[in-house]
């Protein structure tokens, strides 16, 4: 007997999957004001033959979602995040080249214009990522920070007006980013908030921090698929994002 959804995996296998998600550990980059991990191995096959580790480590944490609870009171946790939300036709925007010429790169509405004017426009109820290449400077934490002499950190990011066009005019589904936060750190300087991120999660959109591995990934047509675990009334958690990816 022919199982149709056996058949599509099937399919589905004989593509390119591609792990977007840093592995983390106690020394992994992460946002400043959080401590790193912590992991303890409390039992051991020689000793009590199993292992086992106890990890502790805030929610957003290595490659993670940010539910919409992340930074507007009364949105969604991550357990209410539906299903099909979390898997989605992927588009990749590549700016890694203005990345590497200016850390403090601000991926605007007129980019995007611009590149939908050569690629078409983006398509609605997708997932959008910001390809910087940022990702490459993993696991070393002060190149992942980028901080000047005095302290400022200089990261690329996303424009509010970018932002805006994506979801109110193009109605993305989420996005995506290889850096700690949504907004470029001069945005932050200047607003001294992550104005955003906070836009993005108050429209009842998630997001994924710091992916990996875009570079390998075409401008159209991957899926992306962003699994988590179901922890109650959580503003989010460490992620296994993937894309499958045609051959």
């Amino acid at each position: 007997m022919t199982h149709p959804l056996w058949t599509q995996l099937q399919t589905l296998k004989s593509t390119r999957w591609i792990d977007l998600t840093h592995t983390f550990n106690a020394d992994s980059p992460h946002f400043s004001a959080f401590e790193g991990a912590q992991i303890d191995t409390p039992f051991t096959v020689e000793k009590d033959g199993f292992f086992v580790q106890q990890w502790s480590f805030v929610t957003q944490y290595g490659t993670h979602i940010d539910a919409p609870i992340h930074f507007v009171a009364n949105q969604r946790y991550l357990h209410e995040l539906e299903l099909q939300e979390l898997v989605l036709p992927l588009i990749v925007l590549d700016y890694s080249a203005d990345v590497a010429k200016n850390p403090d790169f601000r991926l605007t509405r007129d980019h995007i214009e611009q590149w939908e004017a050569t690629h078409g426009a983006i398509e609605p109820d997708t997932f959008v990522a910001f390809r910087s290449d940022w990702s490459k400077r993993w696991p070393d934490h002060e190149a992942f920070e980028n901080k000047d002499a005095d302290g400022q950190q200089h990261l690329p990011g996303w424009s509010l007006d970018a932002l805006q066009y994506l979801l109110e005019e193009r109605h993305v589904k989420a996005i995506g980013h290889e850096t700690f936060d949504t907004d470029a750190s001069v945005d932050i300087a200047k607003h001294g908030d992550i104005i955003g991120e906070r836009y993005v999660l108050g429209q009842d959109r998630y997001q994924i921090e710091l992916l990996t591995n875009l570079d390998q990934l075409p401008t159209r047509g991957a899926i992306i698929f962003n699994i988590a675990p179901k922890p109650d009334h959580a503003p989010g958690f460490p992620v296994r994002s993937f894309a499958l990816a045609p051959r």
